[in-house]
């Protein structure tokens, strides 16, 4: 599995700071992760819907390394369109 496109877009309420829809091996798209500023460094969100007083992700990795992998290229490009380095969280494995 390959992330051949990820496309950004900032935006300006904290702790969310962007917006973000991968690409997969040029023919999956899954949109609507976030860029979230927590307290422990920046992490990816995945898509979640909402259903009562609870939230389910729509979309998740299985794997810690899938979901490394995500959030190390998704945090890469984002740190290349602000110009600057973020703190990552650190990910139980």
């Amino acid at each position: 599995m390959e992330i051949t496109e990820v496309r950004i877009f900032l935006t300006y309420h904290d702790p969310l700071k962007a917006i973000v829809s991968i690409t997969i091996d040029s023919c999956f798209v899954i949109r609507d992760l976030k860029v979230i500023r927590g307290s422990n460094g920046h992490f990816v969100e995945m898509p979640t819907k909402r259903r009562e007083d609870q939230r389910f992700e729509i979309a998740s990795t299985i794997t810690a390394e899938a979901r490394k992998m995500l959030e190390d290229r998704v945090l890469a490009e984002y740190e290349k369109l602000i110009g600057e380095p973020v703190t990552r969280r650190k990910l139980e494995t």
